[in-house]
Order: C-alpha cells, then structure tokens, then sequence
C-alpha cells in the first residue's frame, strides 16, 4: 500500500511550493529512487523543467519531461494524469491540488502544501481522503 508524506510549507508562494518539491525529488533521486514529479498543467511542468536545473547553486537533478524518447529516466515530469510517465518509478510528487488517479501505482507519494490557506484546505481535503481509505500518512511541517 501506497505510504503518503504531506511536506508542510510556510511559505504561501507557489514558488517556494516548487522548490520544496525540488529539494524532495533532488534527495528521492540521490538515493536511488524512480521519480515522478506530477503537475496541474503544462505551465508548471515548465517551470518545473528548469528549476531542477537552477533550485540551488550547484544542483542539478537530471530528468525529462513524460511522453519524451528519454522517458526512461530516473526523475521525470509531467501533468497528464492518466499517463505518468512510461516507467515504472516508486515516488511520486504531488504538486496538483487534487489526488493523482494513478497514486496507487507508487511505493510512497509526496504531498506538497505551501503555506497559502486555499492550498492548506486543499490538502487537508487530500488528507482525509487518503485517511478514509486506510493508507499510512506522515506529516512534516517545515519551515
């Protein structure tokens, strides 16, 4: 069963949101796992794209976009939620404000809420699904 992560956020940005998941899918990666970074639109995907590249002076997360011929790669982005990619990753990263479809298919699943109230009640919603149908849930407020 799929175990589930909410990462807590205090800043309301979307961009501190982002780099929250960046810091995520950069330790996920460095430790070996398949990722998956699950956004709400191509717009973030993009932002996404570059952002693995620049989050932090000397960092650098190698990936690709899903539904690319370097789709096999270990860290990948995309926003379709029926087609998460061509692999089979283990984590994914939840930057959309709505349960992924396929969540299921994944070992562990991150949660990531900025500090922003809409996306706080968003999450608890999230929360309560996931609650109601018996999966783990850990929860992580970071500064």
């Amino acid at each position: 069963m799929t175990r589930i992560t909410f990462y807590l956020g205090a800043d309301e940005s979307a961009r501190a949101r982002h780099l929250l998941a960046c810091r995520i899918a950069e330790k996920a990666w460095r430790t070996g796992h398949e990722v998956y970074i699950h956004t709400a639109s191509p717009d973030v995907t993009s932002e996404m794209d570059e952002l693995l590249w620049t989050f932090r002076d000397g960092a650098f997360v190698p990936h690709v976009l899903a539904g690319t011929d370097d789709d096999p790669a270990r860290v990948v982005i995309g926003h379709d939620p029926e087609q998460p990619g061509s692999r089979e990753h283990d984590v994914a990263i939840n930057l959309s404000d709505e349960v992924p479809v396929f969540f299921g298919r994944f070992h562990r699943l991150a949660e990531v809420v900025a500090g922003d109230p809409e996306q706080r009640r968003l999450a608890r919603e999230r929360y309560r699904f996931y609650r109601d149908r018996g999966y783990s849930l850990e929860t992580h407020e970071l500064g």
